[in-house]
């Protein structure tokens, strides 16, 4: 994450196979918690490009980018991580289906800070994780009825 007052972006995917979401599991000192994959946008990297790049580098596979599916504002200060609001956290999240065109799901050569594996996780069942953002799951539980891209707002 940044630490200024500027806006950070990011490209996010979103992969569905067999009704299971691929996440990224990490812990924390509650436990166990999910994310999806993806990262922040280089300066002139377009967000295909950087979602192309993100899932590489953290679960090791090759990824076609679908529809957009979500977009988020997660403003740092607004919610329950008080490191993220003395930074200043802002950060603008644009979320895609996408489908994996090669490799097998694993943690890659650069995974996400505290990544210790990569997870499929029941779309029936996402409510018994710790998904964030946790505005996700009441969305992907109709994964398939979703018709058009939705404005989540900032939300965690």
């Amino acid at each position: 994450m940044i630490e200024s007052e500027d806006i950070r972006v990011s490209a996010k995917a979103i992969i569905v196979n067999d009704n299971k979401l691929l996440t990224a599991k990490k812990e924390d000192e509650n436990g166990f918690f999910y994310t999806i994959p993806g990262g922040g946008q280089n300066h002139s990297e377009s967000l295909e490009k950087a979602l192309i790049r993100e899932c590489r580098e953290e679960i090791s596979v090759e990824v076609k980018m679908k529809r957009l599916l979500f977009i988020r504002d997660y403003i740092g200060a607004n919610h329950e991580f008080p490191e993220h609001a003395a930074r200043k956290v802002h950060q603008l999240e644009i979320m895609f289906e996408a489908e994996i065109i090669s490799g097998t799901p694993q943690n890659g050569n650069e995974p996400d800070n505290g990544q210790l594996s990569v997870e499929w996780l029941p779309l029936d069942e996402l409510e018994r994780y710790r998904l964030y953002p946790k505005a996700l799951i009441k969305h992907l539980k109709n994964f398939s009825g979703i018709k058009e891209g939705i404005y989540l707002g900032d939300v965690n």
